[in-house]
Order: structure tokens, then C-alpha cells, then sequence
């Protein structure tokens, strides 16, 4: 399995020169930076942990590299996002979102089916690796 979320999420995965050029043109369209990671990359799993605070007032591009390292060294098994915010219009919209790391091994999910009133049949998606206890899903952080 392979997850699939966020910008870039069905080519291969971008090399740390391609990241940097990711962010750039982030940096060039003046939003706001910061660096999640999870251990649980159920689709509908919006909250990650925020890596440091976001970098706003950022703008090099090599900063922001420094820290997808020092988080991919903290979390080398977990899943690990860039997020670019735009706040031209007043909020903090997500702009841009791609992953820069992920497990050697990506466990897969499972369609739960359920039963409900009448002829109703509800389905759920169970990610396997919420079955292990949290910090362990992929491995020893």
C-alpha cells in the first residue's frame, strides 16, 4: 500500500532537491511553512503533531530543510507532511501539503461493514496499523 494524500501524493517520492524547490515557490508566494508527522494516516486523521511552531517569517528555504531533517531524524518510521498556509485573504488556508517521508512499510487499511437499521450498511475504513499501540504502528521512532 501506498498512501495517497496531499499534492504529489501519486508520483514517486521527491528527493530532498525537489522538496527544496517545493518550498521556494512556497516561500516565493509568501506562506507560511510548518512540518507534521503521524503514526496514523487514516484519511479522515487531520490532526498531526506540528513539528516545532509554523515558520512564518521564513525565507530560506534551507531552514525549513533543517527541519524536515531534524524531524525526519526524531520520526524516521512515522508519516511526515509540509504544509504551506496562504493567508492573503485573512485565514490561514492550506495552499499546498505533500509528504517528504514515509515508513519503509506502509501498513494498509481494512473495510469494516456494519450492519445498521432496516437495509442500511454503514462501512468504515480501519487503518492496521491503529492496532499496534501509538509510537510503535511502524516501528521504534
Amino acid at each position: 500500500m501506498r498512501l495517497t494524500q496531499g499534492t504529489f501524493s501519486f508520483l514517486p517520492d521527491l528527493t530532498d532537491e525537489q522538496i527544496r524547490m517545493q518550498i521556494g515557490y512556497c516561500l516565493n508566494n509568501g506562506w507560511a511553512i510548518n512540518v507534521e508527522y503521524t503514526d496514523c494516516p487514516h484519511p479522515r486523521n487531520s490532526y498531526w503533531e506540528m513539528w516545532n511552531a509554523p515558520m512564518f517569517d521564513t525565507a530560506d528555504p534551507e531552514t525549513i530543510m533543517t527541519e524536515i531533517e531534524a524531524c525526519r531524524k526524531a520520526h524516521p518510521n512515522e508519516y511526515i507532511k509540509v504544509n504551506a498556509y496562504d493567508s492573503t485573504r485573512g485565514r490561514e488556508t492550506v495552499a499546498l501539503s505533500f509528504i517528504v517521508n514515509r515508513p519503509a512499510v506502509e501498513q494498509s487499511f481494512r473495510l469494516d461493514r456494519q450492519e445498521a437499521e432496516g437495509r442500511t450498511i454503514r462501512y468504515t475504513i480501519h487503518p492496521y496499523a491503529a492496532d499496534q499501540p501509538e509510537g510503535e504502528r511502524y516501528g521504534k521512532s
